[in-house]
C-alpha cells in the first residue's frame, strides 16, 4: 500500500468512528429488562464495528511514517482497544456468559467470522524487542551456568590388528553390496529381454514403433494438461493457495520492514527537532510569556482587592496553581472556590443527601405502583473522552491538510511549535507561581499588614490502601531473577502464536439460543476470549491502567485441549515472563510458612518489575482440594493458597501481572476458593465437527501435506475423531507421518484409514467426563445466573402463550 492508500484508510476509519460516537450516547439511556435482546444486539454491533476500527488503526500505526500522525494513531489505537474491552464486559454482564452467539449479527451486518478475530497490535512486541532480547540473553546465561558439564568417557585405544580387521570388514561389505546391485541389474535386463521376446516386440517395424512411442508421449502430455487444469481450477475457486502467495508475502514483508526503518529515521529527526524547537521558544517567546502571566496575575490581585477589600489566597499547586486564574472565571468565582472549600464540600454533602432522599422516594413510589421492572443501560466509558479528543484533533489538524506540503513524510514544524508552546507555558507557569506567591505575601504585608493565611485543601474521602511490606529490600533485581531461574520458578515459554490455536466458529449458536439450549463455546470463542482477557490487557500499560481490571483467569477443560498452549501464546504475543507456581513444581522449595511468604513475595515483586508477566498454575484444583489425597500430602499443595490470594488483591490497574490457572478436574476443589482467586473462568470443551475439520486440515498442512492434492477424506476423519482433543489428533498425525512414510507419498498416497489404528490406541474424552465438567461450570456464579435467566425466559414465554390462548 502507498502513503495515499493509508491516508484514505485513515479518513474512512474516522468516518466510521464518527458514526460510532453518535451511537454511544443512546446506549447510556436505560432500557427495560424485557428488551435485553435489542440492547444486546446494539452492544454486539458496536463491538464488531470497534473491532474493525482496531484492525484499521493497527495497520495505520504500524505502517504510517509521519511521526506526529503516529502519536495520534497510538492514542486512538489504545483507546479503541480499551473500548473493545469495555464492550466485552458489558456483553458478559447482559448475556451472563463468557461466550456470545453473534452469527445473526454478522449476517445482518454483512460480515464474516473472520471479522470477529481480535487483532493483536504489532507494537506490543516491536517496541520492546531490545528489552526481550536482553532478557533472553540473561536467562540463557543463567541456564548455561546451571547445566552440568558432561562427563566425557575416554574409549580404550584400539590395537593395530583390530583396526585392520575393522577396515577389511567394512570394505568387504561395500564390495558385496556393489556386486549384489550389479547382479540385480543384469537379472532385470534378462527378464526384460525375455518378456519382449514372448510378446513379440522385437518384430515391430519402424512405423509401429513410432506409433507406440507417440501413444505413450501423448498420454503423458494429456495427463500433464489435465493436472494443470485441475490445479488452476482449484486455485481459482480458492481451494488451494496460489503458488505466488509466498513470493508476494515476502515482497510485502520487505516493504513493511522498509517503512518501519523509515519510521525510525523520521522519529530520530523529530526528537532532534523537539529539542531545538523547545530551546528556540524558550529564548524567543519565554520572557514575553512570563511577563504576560505576571501582568494577568497582578491584575487579578487588584480586581479581587477592589471587590473584597483584601487580597485572595493564591491557588495551591495541587489544584492547578494559576491555571484557575487563566480559566474563564471571574475573580469572585475564583475567590469563592479558594476561600470556602469547606462550604463547597458541605453543599455537595447536602446535595448528595437530597439526591438520596429523592431516590428513596422514587423507590417507594415504584414499589407502591408495582413497577419492579429492572433497567438495562451501558456503564459510562473511560475511553470515549479519549477517543473524542483524538477524533477532534484529527478533524482540526489533519483532516484537510494537503499531503503535498510534506511529501517525504517529515514532521510539521507549525504543529510542533504549537504543541511545544503549550508545554513551555506550563513550565513557565510553575516558575511564575513561585514568584507571584512571594509577591502576594509582600503585598499583604505592605498594604493590609496581614501575614499569609495558610491554605487548607479539602480532605479527600476514602480509605487508605495498605502497602505491601518489602521482604527483600537489600536484594537486587538481578539476584532475585537468578534465584527464581535456579529454582525453576521462572521459565522460558515456548514460542507459540495465538493464531496457532486453531478452531472454527459456532455457526448455529443463535439458533440454539432461540430454542433455549445452552450452546457450548467453540475453540474460536476460547481463542477470542484469551486475546481479550490476556493479550490486549498485558500488551499495553495505557490499556491496562484504564480497562476493566482482570487479575486472574482459570482455564477448565479436559487434558489435551490446549490449555498450556494458550498460556504460552499469551506470553509469546505480549513478551511476558512465565512464572510456574504449579504444586508439583513447588515441592521441596521454600519450606515453612515464612518460606511460602518469601516465595510469593519474590515472584510478585519480580513480576511487577519485569512486567508484563504471567503466573501459571497447572492443576490449579490442587491448591483448593476438598480433601488432599494421601499420596500428595507430602507435596502440601494447599500451602500457597492464602498468600496467593493476598498478593492478587494488591495488584492495581497498571500492574501488568496476570494469574492463569489450568485444570481438568475442578470438581475436586472447593468452589469458594476458586471463585475468590480466579475472576474469570473459561470452559474449554471438546472440539466440535467444524473445529476438528479445521484442525485436521491445519495440522496436515503443517506437515507439508496438501489435502487437495491427495485422496484423503478430511470430512471422514473429522467425524471419526469425535471425542478426541487437538492433542490426540496431533499425536496420531505424528505417529503416521514418519520420515519413511513421507518419502513414500509419491508412490503410495495417504489414506484416512492409516490414522484410525493410532486413534484407537488413544483414550478419548468420553461424554460422561465432559458432562461432569459442564455440570461443574454451571455451578459457578456466572453459570448459575445464565441457567436462572433461561428459566425466567421460558416461564415468561409460557405465560405469554397462555394469555394468547385465553384471548382466542
Amino acid at each position: 500500500m502507498s502513503e495515499g492508500s493509508y491516508q484514505r484508510l485513515w479518513d474512512s476509519s474516522h468516518v466510521t468512528l464518527q458514526e460510532l460516537l453518535d451511537q454511544e450516547q443512546p446506549m447510556l439511556q436505560p432500557v427495560p429488562n424485557r428488551e435485553w435482546q435489542s440492547f444486546q444486539y446494539r452492544l454486539s454491533s458496536l463491538y464488531l464495528y470497534y473491532l474493525g476500527l482496531l484492525r484499521g488503526f493497527d495497520i495505520l500505526y504500524d505502517q504510517m511514517v509521519q511521526p506526529q500522525k503516529r502519536r495520534l494513531l497510538r492514542r486512538l489505537l489504545d483507546s479503541v482497544a480499551g473500548r473493545v474491552l469495555e464492550l466485552k464486559d458489558e456483553m458478559v454482564r447482559v448475556d451472563m456468559c463468557e461466550w456470545h452467539c453473534l452469527d445473526h449479527v454478522l449476517r445482518d451486518l454483512g460480515l464474516t467470522p473472520a471479522d470477529l478475530e481480535v487483532p493483536i497490535p504489532k507494537y506490543f512486541l516491536l517496541e520492546q524487542s531490545s528489552i526481550l532480547q536482553e532478557r533472553e540473553l540473561m536467562l540463557a546465561e543463567i541456564l548455561s551456568r546451571m547445566e552440568p558439564v558432561a562427563f566425557q568417557e575416554v574409549e580404550p585405544a584400539m590395537s593395530r590388528t583390530e583396526a585392520i580387521i575393522l577396515l577389511q570388514t567394512a570394505e568387504r561389505a561395500r564390495q558385496g553390496r556393489l556386486r549384489a546391485t550389479f547382479i540385480r541389474e543384469i537379472r532385470r535386463e534378462e527378464e526384460r529381454d525375455r518378456k519382449m521376446r514372448e510378446s513379440g516386440w522385437h518384430k515391430l517395424n519402424p512405423n509401429q514403433a513410432a506409433v507406440t512411442i507417440q501413444k505413450v508421449w501423448k498420454g503423458y502430455l494429456q495427463r500433464k494438461h489435465t493436472q494443470y487444469d485441475r490445479q488452476t481450477e482449484m486455485e481459482f475457486i480458492g481451494m488451494i493457495p496460489l503458488p505466488d502467495t509466498v513470493e508476494h508475502a515476502s515482497v510485502a514483508n520487505l516493504r513493511k520492514d522498509f517503512r518501519r526503518s523509515c519510521q525510525i529515521e523520521k522519529e530520530e529527526e523529530f526528537q532532534m527537532a523537539i529539542a531545538k524547537t523547545h530551546d528556540a521558544l524558550r529564548e524567543t517567546e519565554g520572557p514575553d510569556i512570563k511577563e504576560k502571566m505576571k501582568d494577568q496575575i497582578r491584575q487579578w490581585f487588584i480586581e479581587c482587592h477592589a471587590l473584597t477589600g483584601r487580597f485572595p489566597n493564591y491557588p495551591d499547586e495541587s489544584l492547578g496553581g494559576s491555571n484557575q486564574i487563566f480559566s474563564d472565571k471571574t475573580p469572585e468565582q475564583v475567590k469563592m472556590e479558594l476561600e470556602n472549600p469547606v462550604q463547597e464540600s458541605t453543599k455537595k454533602e447536602d446535595k448528595n443527601k437530597e439526591k438520596e432522599k429523592e431516590k428513596k422516594k422514587a423507590k417507594e413510589d415504584k414499589s407502591k405502583k408495582g413497577e419492579a421492572d429492572t433497567m438495562l443501560k451501558a456503564l459510562p466509558s473511560k475511553f470515549i473522552p479519549l477517543i473524542n479528543a483524538g477524533h477532534e484533533e484529527y478533524k482540526n489538524v489533519w483532516k484537510n491538510r494537503p499531503d503535498h506540503l510534506y511529501p517525504d513524510q517529515s514532521f510539521d514544524p507549525k504543529a510542533l511549535r504549537a504543541e511545544k508552546r503549550k508545554e513551555l507555558e506550563q513550565e513557565i507557569r510553575k516558575q511564575v507561581d513561585e514568584l507571584m506567591r512571594q509577591e502576594l505575601k509582600n503585598l499583604r504585608l505592605a498594604v493590609d499588614r496581614e501575614e499569609e493565611r495558610p491554605f487548607k485543601a479539602p480532605k479527600k474521602a476514602g480509605k487508605k490502601k495498605k502497602k505491601e511490606k518489602d521482604l527483600t529490600p537489600n536484594r537486587s533485581l538481578a539476584s532475585l531473577f537468578e534465584e527464581l531461574v535456579v529454582f525453576g520458578l521462572l521459565k522460558k515459554c515456548k514460542a507459540v502464536l495465538l493464531k496457532d490455536f486453531v478452531g472454527d466458529y459456532l455457526y448455529l449458536g443463535s439458533t440454539l439460543s432461540l430454542a433455549h439450549k445452552l450452546p457450548m463455546p467453540s475453540l474460536f470463542d476460547v481463542r477470542q476470549n484469551m486475546a481479550l482477557y490476556g493479550v490486549l490487557r498485558l500488551g499495553s500499560p495505557d490499556i491496562h491502567s484504564m480497562a476493566p481490571l482482570i487479575r486472574s483467569i482459570l482455564l477448565v477443560g479436559p487434558s489435551g485441549v490446549g490449555k498450556k498452549m494458550l498460556v504460552n501464546a499469551v506470553c509469546t504475543e505480549t513478551g511476558a515472563n512465565l512464572f510456574d507456581l504449579s504444586p508439583a513444581n513447588l515441592q521441596g522449595k521454600y519450606p515453612g510458612k515464612a518460606g511460602v511468604q518469601m516465595l510469593v513475595h519474590i515472584v510478585f515483586k519480580v513480576a511487577r518489575l519485569l512486567q508484563p508477566s504471567v503466573i501459571w498454575i497447572g492443576n490449579a484444583e490442587k491448591n483448593f482440594y476438598k480433601k488432599v489425597p494421601k499420596e500428595e500430602k507430602e507435596m502440601d499443595p494447599k500451602r500457597i493458597k492464602k498468600d496467593l490470594t493476598k498478593a492478587l488483591r494488591l495488584l492495581n490497574p497498571g500492574d501488568r501481572v496476570m494469574l492463569i490457572g489450568t485444570t481438568n478436574q475442578p470438581q475436586l476443589a472447593e468452589m469458594k476458593g476458586l471463585r475468590r482467586t480466579y475472576e474469570r473462568i473459561l470452559f474449554m470443551p471438546r472440539p466440535d465437527y467444524a473445529s476438528r475439520y479445521v484442525l485436521w486440515k491445519h495440522m496436515l498442512h503443517m506437515e507439508r501435506i496438501h489435502v487437495t492434492q491427495t485422496h484423503l477424506d478430511i470430512s471422514a476423519l473429522a467425524r471419526v475423531s469425535d471425542g478426541y482433543t487437538p492433542g490426540h489428533i496431533l499425536q496420531a498425525i505424528r505417529l503416521v507421518l514418519t520420515e519413511r512414510r513421507l518419502l513414500q507419498l509419491s508412490r503410495r498416497p495417504l489414506l484416512a484409514s492409516e490414522f484410525l489404528a493410532h486413534l484407537a490406541k488413544l483414550e478419548p474424552v468420553y461424554r460422561e467426563e465432559e458432562a461432569s465438567l459442564k455440570d461443574w461450570y454451571f455451578k459457578t456464579p456466572l453459570g448459575m445466573k445464565k441457567i436462572e435467566f433461561n428459566k425466567d425466559l421460558e416461564a415468561e414465554e409460557a405465560r405469554l402463550a397462555k394469555e394468547k390462548k385465553k384471548r382466542k
